[in-house]
């Protein structure tokens, strides 16, 4: 009893003391945080219903990728108190995530690379999955990265070596094997998480570490070792069709570039999806109040403290053999945002001399892709530029 007795006056000394506080002049912290507001309601069906009607679970990736950052970026601009709370999750890579968003409960969004669908499909594992699949758009470009020993130039020269291409969850090693099918090179593929496959490297266990992510990605800018560098990948014909060419600088990972080189290589999109929900369902109404704060809040990103990628990100950009969410595009018609058009390209075309000697509407395509990349580059250039500054 006595103790009973003792816990009811500390209780009521503690709320005189912020009613006191209050008084003084001192903000009250039950007034400016809803999670406050949601412990001392406690109980409330009304707070519980708000929490679980607004908040949209977005599956990210793993420790130290852009993904997870991007899903932290995307919590700190869109959260507005219990209207709407996005709620990020780290994932175990693309794979687990299309996984994820059509079986986990409670998934409604996630981050995937465009080229996992293909993959599924054409390995068997799957058939017409996209139709169960929409996308609000297509985000950043994300970088392969071959780390080696400086012995090797490029990636014919891994015929035969020991390549670690990540987990077999992730979306890594469906990149790698997919380009290296496509160039008829055989490595002997181990499946090692990146940290611990870097670790590997460096004691020579293994001949090479590919990581396929948003430059600068965490685990290779922190990587040093003189004996390692980057390997060229190059923009061959047979990976024009789904990859898009791009570069690393010495800016991007000063430990593996030497200052003022740049080493090509390819680029896979990401893509923030979702599953395809019936246009009368109460997940679908979320996604949609989702879109709206992304898209209406989406200038906000292209700053500072947010990850540079998101420079990169075009929200009409279209995306070949997707379905875009129906209140996605409904936004971007109501607000007249355009992707890029062909008729640009068209003119590009005609004023580079280079065009003339395109012969098939495939060589048209793989320029086109290349357009793409180089006109994403220039905008995240212009974006940087100060406010004043001629364009």
């Amino acid at each position: 009893m006595r103790r009973l007795i003792g816990l009811a006056l500390v209780a009521t000394m503690m709320a005189c003391g912020f009613a006191a506080r209050a008084e003084e002049g001192e903000y009250d912290p039950a007034k400016v945080s809803e999670s406050l507001k949601a412990i001392f309601q406690f109980g409330s069906a009304a707070t519980k219903q708000a929490l679980n009607a607004n908040t949209v679970t977005l599956i990210s990736g793993t420790i130290g990728g852009t993904y997870v950052q991007f899903g932290a970026d995307l919590a700190s601009v869109l959260d507005d108190g219990n209207k709407l709370r996005v709620l990020p999750i780290v994932g175990r890579g693309s794979v687990q995530s299309v996984a994820d968003i059509l079986f986990l409960q409670g998934v409604d969004l996630g981050i995937v690379r465009s080229d996992t669908l293909d993959y599924l499909e054409r390995k068997g594992f799957a058939k017409d999955i996209k139709k169960q699949f929409t996308y609000v758009t297509k985000l950043y470009n994300e970088e392969m990265h071959v780390i080696a020993p400086r012995s090797i130039h490029n990636l014919k020269e891994l015929e035969g070596k020991t390549v670690s291409v990540d987990l077999p969850n992730g979306g890594t090693f469906i990149t790698a094997l997919t380009v290296f099918e496509r160039l008829g090179i055989k490595p002997k593929v181990v499946y090692i998480e990146q940290r611990i496959a870097l670790e590997k490297l460096r004691n020579g266990d293994i001949d090479a570490v590919i990581v396929v992510g948003g430059k600068p990605y965490k685990a290779v800018s922190g990587f040093k070792d003189d004996r390692f560098h980057l390997v060229t990948v190059d923009y061959d014909k047979p990976l024009q069709g789904d990859y898009l060419p791009a570069t690393l600088s010495a800016k991007d990972y000063p430990n593996l570039i030497a200052d003022q080189e740049k080493v090509d290589t390819i680029a896979v999109p990401a893509v923030l999806a979702a599953y395809n929900w019936a246009p009368n369902s109460d997940r679908y109404r979320k996604l949609s109040q989702f879109v709206d704060a992304f898209f209406t809040k989406f200038p906000a990103f292209q700053n500072p403290p947010f990850h540079p990628k998101w420079k990169e990100v075009s929200l009409a950009a279209p995306l070949a053999d997707w379905n875009r969410f129906p209140a996605a595009k409904q936004w971007l018609d109501q607000h007249g945002v355009q992707p890029i058009a062909r008729d640009r390209f068209q003119a590009f075309l005609k004023q580079n001399p280079a065009s003339a000697e395109l012969k098939s509407d495939a060589d048209k395509e793989a320029l086109f892709q290349q357009y793409r990349a180089w006109e994403a580059e220039q905008n995240a250039k212009a974006q940087l530029r100060p406010a004043s500054q001629p364009r």
